[in-house]
């Protein structure tokens, strides 16, 4: 039994999809009408560059979900690939919009929208330099959660990413997060601060949240025609109204993304198989579970290769 991954912010990269835009005149379809829905020439963004824009999260958001999608359409329509023995679609933060476009809840005009809304609404919640989000290595979750409750009396520092084993992020005010690090450095725990243009997944995130709930409520949604494993409580959700109220939980909430791999392997899940820029879920994956097998498909190579492999 497979499950499809989609990645979230960080994956992207300038020239991304660029031998599938080549090749496919479904690739150039779909980028044309992203440009369309956006009104901006967000496929240039992504083929071209600069990387600067594209860093932009009102940029990357779009562009992630675009890339994925398009090669979730080649994987169907130019392949043939079979997707009777997939069982879930999961993304990571962002990518969770990609599952929903990719499992028929979602028209990908509407995630494209959202998407861009959603990435603006994040960046101006919160003031450029007054947030700041780290990266904890090596250490169990529980412990660290601990850690947060005993050195931070006040402010915001919050579990923002349960990634895999093993990697955790933090995400609030800058304060009380360059505080949580040094404090860190005294326990010889290595964390590393992460290149972001806000704090994410934290309660700081609220004005976004709130922002965000009109449009996704006034957003059509259908049953997905496949399981979708949510960040909010890593678990399996169908109904359009509860998978609109997560993703409006989502912005604020921790990405429960080691919880979701372990639920998918547990209900029989073996493959999993990454669409989108990089191979940042497949490295989780493999840190996370054992006994399963991760392919991230970036290039036509991947995905000749792929029906081998399963």
């Amino acid at each position: 039994m497979s499950a499809f991954l989609f990645p979230g912010q960080g994956s992207q990269a300038v020239g991304m999809g660029n031998e599938f835009y080549n090749n496919f005149e479904i690739v150039k379809k779909i980028f044309k009408k992203a440009d369309e829905n956006l009104n901006y020439p967000l496929s240039k963004m992504i083929l071209e560059g600069p990387e600067s824009d594209l860093q932009l999260t009102k940029n990357t958001q779009p562009a992630i979900l675009t890339v994925s999608f398009s090669i979730f359409k080649i994987l169907i329509k130019e392949f043939n690939f079979s997707l009777d023995t997939c069982k879930y679609f999961a993304g990571h933060s962002l990518g969770e919009y990609s599952a929903l476009v990719c499992s028929g809840s979602l028209d990908f005009d509407d995630a494209l929208y959202l998407l861009h809304e959603r990435g603006k609404a994040m960046q101006n919640a919160v003031p450029v330099g007054q947030g700041s989000m780290i990266a904890v290595l090596g250490t169990e979750i529980n412990y660290i959660k601990n850690l947060i409750k005993e050195t931070i009396k006040s402010g915001v520092c919050e579990v923002a990413n349960d990634n895999a084993n093993g990697q955790v992020i933090i995400s609030g005010d800058k304060e009380s997060i360059n505080s949580f690090q040094l404090f860190l450095g005294e326990k010889k725990i290595k964390s590393i601060p992460l290149k972001v243009s806000a704090p994410f997944h934290c309660s700081l995130m609220e004005p976004a949240a709130i922002n965000m709930s009109k449009k996704i409520n006034e957003t059509t949604f259908k049953k997905p025609n496949f399981e979708i494993i949510n960040n909010v409580n890593a678990n399996s959700e169908q109904k359009p109204e509860e998978i609109k109220k997560l993703l409006v939980d989502q912005i604020c909430s921790t990405v429960r993304w080691r919880e979701s791999l372990i639920y998918m392997s547990n209900n029989g899940a073996k493959n999993f198989i990454e669409l989108g820029p990089g191979k940042v879920l497949s490295g989780m994956v493999k840190r996370t579970l054992k006994n399963c097998n991760s392919f991230s498909i970036n290039s036509i190579t991947d995905i000749k290769g792929l029906n081998d492999k399963l």
